[in-house]
């Protein structure tokens, strides 16, 4: 259904570096590479899951596709329009389109202010909308996230983690956005309230014609909601397909790792010996593939050229993996 219309949003070799330059007296400032080289496209209705350990780039890969950073090298297109470049021209135009979610939804609401405030900001700011014009969209937010009207007057504190999290998805959709960014949206959350939470974001995709990017660390999580997987390891995309394919027949040994370590209900947690090998220094990235000092199948071509994201094995999966894993995974 995706593949037959046209991306929504292109990355195409996405790098955001962090420091650089030089110092007043001309010594060499430390670099990060936080993201390096990153390109895929995400089809509108789609929900793409991009998943990784803490540090690996994907909350700053989050920021620049929803506008809200921009990359030191490559360009991400929004509806065929350079993103960077629509941003500076008209940045209510883009926020109109995109909205982002974040981690905290308590942290990301002003405690200042009630939700009517808070969600009436992007109907006067984005769309401009007349004093009963606002009214008609609260009451709609507000019934689409599941919540009452009386608490259009209450403030962020007087309410649950699940409840805020509701909030600042009403806030999000207040705008008509077409594509969501949701960033660790549920990992604040309780398991039961993570459940609810996923399954209201299932349905306003399903009653608004939503696409979503998904940012998340838990596995279970991404395999739940996602139609398509985007794997990151140290800024890079280690490997991108179709969710089922990827949870169950990863083709690099990284996903291989994350899928194995991941707790289930009477699975035993096995960490390969190879897992000893020391991450990356961020300073001064490997020249070769960043995570061969913990890869059991590691040879002298991965220590010395990074390997190219490339066909895996079924269609519209792509690993970067010169030596991939065969068989399935436990987790199937």
């Amino acid at each position: 259904m995706h593949e037959q219309t046209e991306p929504m949003l292109q990355a195409q070799d996405v790098e955001r570096l962090f420091g650089a330059g030089r110092t007043l007296l001309g010594r060499p400032k430390p670099a990060v590479h936080a993201v390096q080289g990153v390109s895929f496209a995400v089809r509108k209705g789609e929900i793409l899951g991009i998943v990784g350990e803490s540090g690996c780039g994907k909350s700053t890969l989050a920021r620049i596709l929803a506008g809200l950073d921009q990359a030191s090298a490559g360009k991400v297109l929004f509806q065929g329009q350079d993103l960077a470049a629509a941003v500076r021209r008209d940045f209510k135009a883009v926020a109109r389109q995109i909205q982002y979610v974040f981690q905290d939804p308590l942290s990301s609401l002003n405690p200042r202010k009630t939700v009517r405030a808070i969600l009436e900001t992007p109907l006067r700011r984005l769309l401009g909308l007349g004093r009963e014009e606002r009214e008609r969209r609260l009451q709609k937010v507000i019934d689409a996230v599941n919540l009452r009207p009386e608490h259009l007057d209450r403030y962020p504190h007087e309410f649950s983690g699940g409840q805020a999290q509701r909030i600042a998805i009403a806030r999000a959709l207040a705008a008509e956005p077409k594509l969501i960014v949701l960033d660790e949206p549920v990992s604040a959350l309780d398991v039961s309230v993570q459940a609810q939470v996923l399954n209201l974001l299932d349905d306003l995709k399903a009653r608004f014609g939503l696409t979503y990017l998904f940012i998340s660390h838990d596995l279970a999580v991404v395999e739940t909601i996602s139609d398509r997987v985007a794997v990151m390891y140290f800024g890079r995309l280690a490997e991108i397909g179709p969710a089922q394919r990827i949870f169950t027949q990863p083709r690099h040994h990284y996903t291989r790792l994350l899928l194995d370590s991941a707790p289930a209900p009477g699975k035993a947690i096995m960490v390969p010996e190879s897992e000893s090998g020391e991450l990356p220094d961020p300073y001064n990235p490997p020249v070769g593939c960043a995570f061969a000092a913990r890869c059991p199948a590691a040879d002298e071509l991965c220590r010395t050229r990074h390997p190219a994201l490339e066909p895996a094995g079924a269609p519209k999966h792509l690993a970067a993996c010169y030596h991939p894993p065969v068989g399935s995974t436990a987790h199937e």
